[in-house]
């Protein structure tokens, strides 16, 4: 668990965060480095380094709706040190802090990527409409920084990028079983995530000089 002596690493944290964002081609709510150093100085971050104390991983918590749902934000990895296991390690150590912070919460998250799909399934999470997350106008402003927010909003909240995840500890799938689940339907989740690249970003492309979009097979078989 972060503490406020880690809150040192907080700027190369936050840009991390952005530089990682802008290489994706995909957005995340922006936070400051005194937002991030606030989340270690309450024990509600996990910090991953090494024996020589470099920076190597990170993920805070965030807690909506009086507390009724938690949030796992921020979950970065430093460039050198990414696939080889520690964001799953730092995923279970907040969902494990989560857990025992915040018991009868909620533990929801949003992600474009399917490794952190995957890694959420391992946990127990499982996809859900966006109905199902916090309508807290807090954490909807957050995503004001995102570079998709143009697309959420013109979807009144209901549909955007992302993909939302849930887990409910009063009404859920054992880790096995959303883990099977993942495993057995990734080919189909991948193909969603691109589809809805194609759908929900299509009316924000401008088209071609010569007139003439991508074709939606092509888009969605051929990347």
């Amino acid at each position: 668990m972060a503490t406020s002596a880690d809150s040192i690493y907080a700027e190369i944290i936050t840009e991390e965060m952005a530089t990682s964002a802008a290489a994706r081609g995909t957005g995340i709510a922006r936070r400051s480095p005194e937002y991030v150093a606030k989340k270690m100085e309450e024990g509600k971050a996990v910090i991953a380094l090494t024996p020589q104390n470099d920076w190597v991983g990170f993920c805070y918590i965030e807690t909506w709706s009086h507390g009724e749902y938690v949030a796992n934000s921020g979950l970065i990895v430093a460039q050198p040190y990414r696939k080889s296991g520690v964001a799953r390690a730092i995923k279970r150590k907040i969902f494990e802090l989560s857990r025992e912070k915040y018991p009868q919460a909620k533990i929801f998250g949003l992600t474009t990527g399917l490794a952190v799909m995957k890694i959420n399934s391992e946990l127990g999470y499982e996809p859900v409409t966006y109905a199902e997350l916090t309508q807290d106008e807090a954490f909807w402003a957050g995503c004001k920084s995102c570079v998709n927010y143009e697309i959420l909003m013109s979807k009144d909240r209901k549909n955007c990028m992302c993909t939302a995840m849930l887990y409910d500890p009063a009404d859920h799938y054992e880790p096995e079983e959303t883990k099977r689940f993942f495993e057995e339907n990734k080919k189909g989740l991948e193909r969603l995530v691109r589809f809805k690249e194609w759908k929900l970003l299509r009316p924000f492309i401008k088209k071609s000089s010569g007139g003439k979009s991508i074709g939606f097979l092509h888009h969605l078989f051929n990347r």
